[in-house]
Formats: C-alpha cells, sequence, structure tokens
C-alpha cells in the first residue's frame, strides 16, 4: 500500500511540469498569437483586441493561474478556427484514436511475446534469426510506408479491405473492424518489432539464471521453465509496453492521416496548420496525462511480480 501511495504522490510533480510545458507552448512558439490568429491584414488595433480577448496582456503567472484553473473545472477553452470548446472536440475524435491505441496494443503483445520468448528459446537457431530479422525490418520501416504498402497490396490490388475511413462500432462490427484492421497493422508491426526485442533480450537473460538452469536438469518440462522464466523477466517487457505508448501517441498522428481517420491525430495536424493552440493546448495535456497514467499503472503493476517493490 505504501507503494502505491508513493506512486500516486509521484505523479503530482509531474503533471505539474507537463501543464506548465503546454502553456508555454503558446509563448515560447515563434511570433505573436495573437497577430497570427489576426492575419495579415489586420490592423495594430485588431491585434490588441485578440490579446485582450486571449488574455495576453495580463503577467505570465495570472495566465497561467487562470489557464490551469480552468483546466481542472474541465474547460480548455475555445477553438479559435472552429470556435467550439476545445473539451467537445476532443470528446468527438477521441473514439478512433482510443480504438487504435488499444487493438495496436493489443495485437502487438498477443504477437510479440510468444515471438520474442520462442527465439529466446531457440537462441542462435534459424527460427531465431529469422524473427530477429524481420524485427529489425519492422522497426526501420516508417509507418506512414508500412501504411501506404498496406494500402496498396490489401485495399487497391486485392481489394480485402477498406482504402481509408472510420466506422463506429454502432455502424456494425464487420465495418468497424475492417477499418481499424489496416492501420492497427500498420503501427502494431513496429510496436510488435521493439517489444519481440525486448522480449527476448529479458527471457534471455532470466533464462541463464541459476535458478533456470536446476529446474532444467531436474527434469522440468519445456512449458514450465519458460513460464518461470517469462514471469521474472514481465518487469522489463511491462515496462517497455509502457514506454511504447509515446510510439503509439506520435504514430497514431501518422496513420491517422495516412487512412483519413477523424480522432485526436487527424485534429492535432489541422489544428497545427490553423495555428489553433487552445487545441494544440489541450490535446497535448490530454495525451500527456494519458502517458502519465498508464506509466502509474505499468509501475503499479510490479507488484504483481514481484511483492518487495511494496517495501
Amino acid at each position: 500500500m505504501l507503494y502505491v501511495l508513493r506512486r500516486l504522490i509521484a505523479t503530482i510533480p509531474v503533471m505539474v511540469v507537463v501543464a506548465v510545458f503546454v502553456f508555454l507552448l503558446t509563448h515560447l512558439s515563434p511570433g505573436d498569437p495573437a497577430a497570427v490568429l489576426a492575419g495579415d491584414n489586420a490592423t495594430v488595433e485588431d491585434v490588441e483586441k485578440i490579446r485582450i480577448a486571449m488574455g495576453l496582456d495580463k503577467p505570465l503567472i495570472e495566465q497561467f493561474l487562470s489557464w490551469s484553473g480552468n483546466v481542472l473545472t474541465g474547460d480548455l477553452g475555445i477553438s479559435t478556427s472552429t470556435n467550439v470548446p476545445v473539451s467537445t472536440l476532443i470528446h468527438q475524435r477521441m473514439g478512433p484514436t482510443i480504438s487504435i491505441a488499444l487493438f495496436t496494443i493489443l495485437f502487438a503483445v498477443l504477437f510479440a511475446v510468444p515471438l520474442g520468448v520462442a527465439a529466446a528459446w531457440k537462441a542462435g537457431s534459424l527460427t531465431d534469426r529469422l524473427i530477429m530479422l524481420a524485427s529489425v525490418m519492422a522497426f526501420s520501416i516508417p509507418v506512414f510506408l508500412i501504411g501506404y504498402g498496406l494500402v496498396y497490396v490489401v485495399s487497391i490490388k486485392l481489394g480485402l479491405l477498406p482504402v481509408q475511413g472510420y466506422k463506429s462500432l454502432s455502424e456494425g462490427a464487420s465495418a468497424y473492424f475492417r477499418h481499424l484492421l489496416l492501420p492497427c497493422l500498420s503501427l502494431g508491426l513496429v510496436y510488435m518489432a521493439l517489444l519481440t526485442r525486448m522480449t527476448r533480450a529479458t527471457m534471455l537473460e532470466a533464462l541463464g539464471e541459476d535458478y533456470i538452469r536446476t529446474a532444467k536438469a531436474k527434469g522440468l518440462g519445456a512449458r514450465l521453465v519458460i513460464w518461470h522464466a517469462l514471469k521474472n523477466a514481465a518487469n522489463p517487457i511491462v515496462t517497455t509496453v509502457g514506454v511504447g505508448v509515446a510510439m503509439l501517441i506520435g504514430g497514431v498522428v501518422v496513420t491517422e492521416t495516412v487512412f483519413a481517420i477523424p480522432g485526436l491525430g487527424r485534429l492535432t495536424v489541422d489544428a497545427v496548420l490553423r495555428h489553433d493552440y487552445p487545441v494544440i493546448q489541450g490535446v497535448l495535456l490530454i495525451a500527456s496525462a494519458v502517458y502519465v497514467l498508464i506509466n502509474l499503472v505499468v509501475d503499479l503493476s510490479y507488484r504483481l511480480f514481484d511483492p518487495r517493490m511494496d517495501r
């Protein structure tokens, strides 16, 4: 319980630092946000009116306190390009992004862990070399290139899956999964390659421990040996799953652009092109909070594999 409490308390300063960075994004970016929003033909008076409306005329600390107070109440501001609350825009675009992220993680874990275990168990064999070669190739190819390649082969040449777009689950399970398969596969191959290599490395280390050699000498079956080694190698693997979320956050932006999916990635790209600072701040804050939360869950999960963490 003490370990859980310490980890929960440790997230508070992290989120404060994240909030400060997201807030300063407007002020650190080149140019005057008010002048950018006013346009090239705006007068000095027009720019000043926008500055007052955005609260940019106030001291920086006062701006931050006002902004952070609004964030704590769920108010992320108003989009300067659509005049719609940022929280509403994020809520509308959250579904596709969550679907892609969850299915990508599920796909990667289900395939990467067994492949990494097999490569470690057969270390030095042809199986090991083929798995590692495939992992290096998948990790080296950019996500957008994998995406366009899959679209060309699977969608255009074979006509098996839709080229682009997104269908919600309410429009039918078949259409929902058919539109998600290629985006998740494109992003999942890179994520799976990273997880496979980490699983192999940690399993090799675990299989070299004395208790594993003793278990083999006593005639313990291969399945039980692998299970005990995997349990002791679980912490680094779980850490890689958490770290891979950062890769997913960046990869989702590219994937949603390639497949024309109306998620948070597309929303971010559109906001950057339109200099819509409130939307950029809102998406970055939500993405950072999710990343911190997932790392907290990863830290707490360590206790499942190593009870000593609670001391």
